[in-house]
């Protein structure tokens, strides 16, 4: 099996490329460590045949599918981020750019600290794409049902009502009711869909999912207690998958000091996993041309 690389590529006919499918796993603001492996597939002249997506990996995927490239991504969320975004400590913006403030707004009633849809409109602002169909790459996007704790995965009609269900982190953004269900972060179910990507060839992984350095001298607050329990519970799924299918290139990135969301550090988490994108690049190129 193998790529084809805008570096390495010897015209051969007879040579047919296998099919790629990348999986963006969830991981909140870790997540925008995607864009930095993204970038690398664009290096290479290396487009992924199909893209499965959870909560942040739903975001950028569905970015990248609609035709933005990774520094354009970067430049969404640069634009986005005026300021990072604690829900238990308030909302400071700076800067001339849309901030927090500004596109995210309270909403206690539904079930969540934040209602999600200004930050939508906004991500709507930068495609085209409004449905499945439009997209230029096909796109798998995980929810999570509540009343039942399966997945739901979204593959055609509304992309943004996929989006928002699969970023409804509980008790962050309100839960979306659609088809008789009541969905939530992806995260809960599928944090990582490498296995919605089995009929490709190849199948590669980003898992965003961010580490917990020890510190007994700084014990975690509520906010941290919340998340990163969320986020050990995805590992654990995470694992059990990986175990049972292993994709055949896996990356995760090293992510520290990043909580979940710290969307205005795009630039320092892009920068923070670049050593983990030059392995990525390094595994791509060691994989043959042909199937």
């Amino acid at each position: 099996m193998g790529l084809s690389t805008a570096s390495t590529a010897i015209a051969d006919e007879d040579c047919e490329a296998p099919s790629i499918g990348l999986a963006l796993g969830s991981g909140g603001a870790g997540g925008l460590a995607h864009i930095a492996m993204l970038a690398v597939f664009e290096d290479l002249g290396i487009r992924p045949d199909a893209v499965a997506g959870t909560s942040i990996g739903a975001i950028v995927g569905s970015l990248y599918a609609a035709g933005l490239k990774a520094g354009e991504i970067q430049a969404v969320f640069r634009e986005f981020g005026g300021s990072a975004l604690d829900p238990l400590s308030g909302l400071a913006d700076d800067g001339d750019a849309p901030g927090w403030r500004d596109l995210l707004e309270v909403d206690l009633a539904n079930g969540s600290f934040i209602d999600a849809d200004p930050f939508l409109t906004f991500i709507a602002g930068k495609i085209q794409a409004r449905r499945f169909s439009e997209l230029d790459i096909p796109v798998q996007i995980i929810a999570t049902n509540y009343w039942d704790g399966r997945e739901h995965v979204f593959r055609e009609g509304d992309l943004f009502v996929a989006i928002k269900a699969s970023m409804a982190v509980p008790g962050v953004f309100t839960p979306v009711r659609f088809d008789g269900k009541l969905l939530i972060d992806g995260g809960a179910s599928n944090p990582l869909p490498l296995d919605l990507l089995s009929d490709h060839d190849i199948v590669v992984a980003i898992d965003v999912t961010g580490a917990r350095a020890q510190d007994d001298d700084d014990p975690p607050g509520l906010t941290d207690l919340l998340f990163k329990t969320f986020e050990i519970m995805q590992q654990s799924i995470i694992r059990s998958k990986i175990e049972l299918e292993p994709p055949d290139i896996y990356i995760k990135p090293e992510l520290n000091g990043i909580r979940l969301l710290h969307f205005d550090r795009v630039d320092r988490i892009v920068e923070q996993v670049r050593g983990d994108a030059e392995g990525l690049r390094e595994k791509l190129q060691a994989i043959g041309r042909c199937k």
